[in-house]
């Protein structure tokens, strides 16, 4: 390994296939708390992959692909694939994001990887599923929201469809990859067999809609957009101050009390249109106009100061600057350091994971483009001069 660093996946060797994001944002996961990551990229002269995910000095391109190693293979190249299978005789687990039919066809799916090791996991990110009429297309994170249903319940009522402001189907179907492997490890001490896990952004962002997908499963109801409102919690959501806008998450009956003293309102809470839950989801536009007649009345900061003295959930709303110049933010450090030999001290986004025995690693930025090609092959029985001869034949 290129750090010292022992954590708790540090036993595990994944062998790293992905581009752009859903793929390696599982993987990351694994990275920052210790895994063993190699990350397999065809030689410059083939790469067709060049420039997905940004320049690859970029902040994205940074943050993402940290804690791993470099290893330049030609897959479509049979040698480059042998050695491949080397280095998955001895690997945990396979991680790949094309789609369904080229991991065939490259030889690394999971009936080709099995015969060299029963015990790997592949674990694969496709855009819409393994097999189906729409398996083979090219699937992107604003294709998968649209698809989900996400762009149909974003933005203001009658706006027409809105993309959230992060890729959220890459990053979910990423997060659920991280789940299956970790499952299928587990699973594996039980067994001793490996076995294929798969999601896609599409059944990732459905899976993510949660109460909006069963409001239409259970009920019947097809969820409207709802702006900054909250769509069944009311009321809950932005409103105006002297100085901006603040979110106020006032929904239920002691919430609801507690808000109206904290804005001195008897006239909004002895109103018989506001006077239960049910009355104030029927007249929301209305409650929350009354509301803000109040709010305007003071800045963010001194009703924020008002109301979580009174135990009203609120808080403000940032721009990303802002937000990480919060105290709280500053305390609980989503900030991740590193160095790297050419662009100097920097700092990424730091892990929301928290565990009491392990703090995640810091410590090997995102490796150069087959960085460490030399250390692991001879880790595989390859001398300089073999190393060297892969190379002039466009193996490495």
């Amino acid at each position: 390994m290129s750090d010292d660093y022992q954590g708790p996946l540090s036993r595990f060797t994944i062998l790293d296939l992905t581009r752009v994001r859903s793929g390696p944002t599982a993987v990351r996961h694994l990275a920052d708390w210790g895994a063993n990551v190699i990350k397999v990229e065809a030689p410059a002269a083939v790469d067709k992959s060049k420039g997905m995910g940004g320049s690859r000095t970029g902040p994205d391109y940074q943050n993402i692909h940290r804690n791993k190693r470099s290893l330049s293979l030609n897959l479509k190249e049979a040698e480059g694939l042998e050695i491949f299978k080397k280095l998955v005789a001895d690997a945990d687990v396979v991680v790949e994001n094309y789609r369904p039919d080229v991991k065939v066809r490259l030889g690394v799916s999971y009936e080709s990887l099995k015969s060299v090791n029963p015990g790997i996991i592949v674990a694969s990110i496709s855009g819409f599923g393994q097999d189906g009429p729409y398996a083979k297309r090219p699937g992107f994170d604003q294709i998968a929201q649209g698809m989900g249903g996400l762009m149909s319940i974003t933005g203001l009522p009658g706006q027409g469809p809105v993309r959230v402001g992060i890729p959220i189907a890459d990053l979910t179907a990423g997060n659920y990859t991280t789940i299956a492997i970790l499952i299928a490890l587990l699973e594996r001490e039980a067994s001793g067999e490996g076995q294929w896990v798969h999601t896609s952004l599409l059944e990732a962002m459905i899976a993510m809609l949660d109460f909006q997908g069963a409001r239409w499963l259970v009920a019947g109801e097809v969820a409207p957009q709802a702006g900054n409102n909250h769509p069944t919690s009311i009321p809950t959501g932005v409103f105006k101050t002297r100085d901006g806008h603040m979110n106020i998450a006032a929904a239920g009956d002691i919430m609801w009390d507690r808000l109206c003293d904290v804005l001195d309102a008897p006239d909004i809470h002895d109103h018989p249109d506001y006077a239960t839950g049910a009355a104030r989801s029927d007249n929301r536009n209305a409650v929350n106009t009354e509301i803000e007649k109040y709010t305007v009345q003071k800045t963010s900061a001194e009703w924020i100061e008002e109301m979580t003295e009174a135990g009203v959930p609120c808080g403000p709303i940032y721009s990303i600057d802002e937000m990480f110049a919060d105290p709280q933010v500053e305390h609980v450090n989503m900030k991740h350091p590193v160095h790297h030999a050419d662009l100097g001290e920097m700092k990424l986004l730091g892990q929301a994971i928290n565990l009491s025995r392990y703090q995640p690693r810091t410590g090997m930025p995102t490796p150069n483009s087959g960085e460490h090609t030399e250390e692991v092959l001879e880790g595989i029985g390859f001398d300089a001069a073999a190393i060297e001869d892969l190379r002039q034949r466009g193996i490495i």
